[in-house]
This record gives structure tokens, C-alpha cells and sequence, in this order.
């Protein structure tokens, strides 16, 4: 589904990615996670051309993102992203905010856009919000409808930027909680976060980086049970956060 080969970025001077190389199987859950500024954000947004490189591969289901040709518009409506901050129109309702896409990009009518939508909130547990707007919505409401907003796409991936870093402790499980039922249909997912607990229970896969390297791409069970064969700043990181 998500191929990188050798993929480097700079800004300016700056290298914030270097030499990265993986795969990601359809229906793989794959959690990105490092130390802060170690290039995770910066990786997860090459996938769907948010931020372009300057070395390297990236095809995404067959797609090349890297070609200079590529429809890069057409991709995106195919994978879903979902930030950190919610992203959504403040001044659009909930049933605004997941229509507006379907219509636009898609090209579907106002009843299978809105029929959709419903679907979509309602699989997230929104339903009787669609007519709000987002500012009368809790944080964890509002990354609910983005995530429900990405859905109604019919992505064949989602990326998840750090969904739950911007929220407050209470509201983070009522979003991990949908991420994990996404998991469970089979959605294939890559997702940077710092949530753990996540990781360990519905990853396939761990990769984690460092100073924009991926140094540990492995099993998530090889990951946190065997230390020994980690690297000596997976093994730093490790031990600050598995005891908490």
C-alpha cells in the first residue's frame, strides 16, 4: 500500500530526513514514534506530497507521490489525514464539514454526500452533533469528525498525524477507541503518536526514529519485549516511558 525508498528532505541546510525506507502492507497498522523533532510529522506528510523531498521514492497503491506529474489533489482524496489540530471549518457545520469534499472533490450529489456523512458520524458515535458547528464540540468530539470527515472519503489509507496530543487527558481514549476499531476492520493505518498503550495493543509494526533515521523498524512484540536487540537510543527511550 505505502512504499519508501531512500527518501531524504532538507530545509535549507537542514536535513530533517534521511535515507528512510519502508513498506506498509495493505491492512498493516504501523505506529511511527521518537523522541520530539526526531522527523516523525515530517515523514508521515511525504506519503500524500504535503511535504515534498528532495531524494528518494514514494508510491502510494500503486501511485507515484515523487513523479512530478502526479495528481497530487486526486491522491489525497484517497488518503485520509487526520492532524494534530482538527483542521475543521469553524464557520461549517458538522454535516457542512463532511459533505464538502464528497461534493467538490468526489463529484456526488447533495443526498449521497449527506447519506454518507450520516453513516460516517454516526460509525464514530456523532450522529446528534451533525448540525452543530465545531466550536460547540469537546476537543475529542471535534478529532472524532475529522476522522469521520477522512472516512467519508473511502480512503484506502489514513495517515494520523499525533491525533490525541492536542487533547485533553479525558477525551484522548474516545479517540483512540475509533482509531481502534478502524484497526479492527482492517483500515490500513500509519499513525505518529506518543500513545503507547495504542502501540502496543493494535500495532503490527513500530518504527521509530531519530534525528530523522528510522533506526528501529520491527514487530511491535520484537519492539518492547526484546531489548536486548534494540538499539542503544530505542532502548533510552524505552526506558523512559515503559515504566510510566
Amino acid at each position: 500500500m505505502i512504499n519508501m525508498y531512500r527518501v531524504s528532505k532538507w530545509y535549507g541546510n537542514f536535513q530533517v530526513l534521511t535515507d528512510c525506507s519502508t513498506t506498509i502492507a495493505k491492512g498493516d497498522i504501523v505506529v511511527v514514534c521518537g523522541p520530539s523533532g526526531s522527523g516523525k510529522s515530517t515523514l508521515i506528510k511525504t506519503v500524500n506530497g504535503l511535504e515534498p523531498v528532495q531524494a528518494g521514492k514514494i508510491t502510494v497503491d500503486g501511485v507515484s507521490v515523487t513523479d512530478l506529474k502526479a495528481d497530487l489533489p486526486k491522491l489525497r482524496a484517497r488518503v485520509g489525514m487526520v492532524f494534530q489540530n482538527f483542521e475543521l471549518f469553524p464557520h461549517l457545520t458538522v454535516r457542512k464539514n463532511l459533505t464538502l469534499a464528497q461534493k467538490t472533490v468526489l463529484g456526488r450529489g447533495t443526498e449521497e454526500a449527506n447519506s454518507k456523512g450520516m453513516a460516517s458520524l454516526d460509525r464514530v458515535g456523532l450522529l446528534a452533533h451533525i448540525d452543530k458547528y465545531p466550536g460547540q464540540l469537546s476537543g475529542g468530539q471535534q478529532q472524532r469528525v475529522a476522522i469521520a470527515r477522512s472516512l467519508v472519503m473511502d480512503p484506502v489509507c489514513m495517515l494520523f498525524d499525533e491525533p490525541t496530543s492536542a487533547l485533553d487527558p479525558e477525551m484522548v481514549n474516545e479517540v483512540l477507541d475509533v482509531m481502534v476499531e478502524l484497526a479492527q476492520e482492517g483500515m490500513t493505518m500509519m499513525c505518529v503518536t506518543h500513545e503507547m498503550g495504542f502501540a502496543r495493543k493494535v500495532a503490527d509494526r513500530i518504527i521509530f526514529m531519530d534525528r530523522g533515521e528510522i533506526v528501529e523498524d520491527c514487530g511491535k512484540d520484537a519492539f518492547f519485549g526484546d531489548l536486548d536487540a534494540r538499539s542503544e537510543r530505542a532502548r533510552q527511550f524505552l526506558s523512559k516511558i515503559l515504566p510510566h
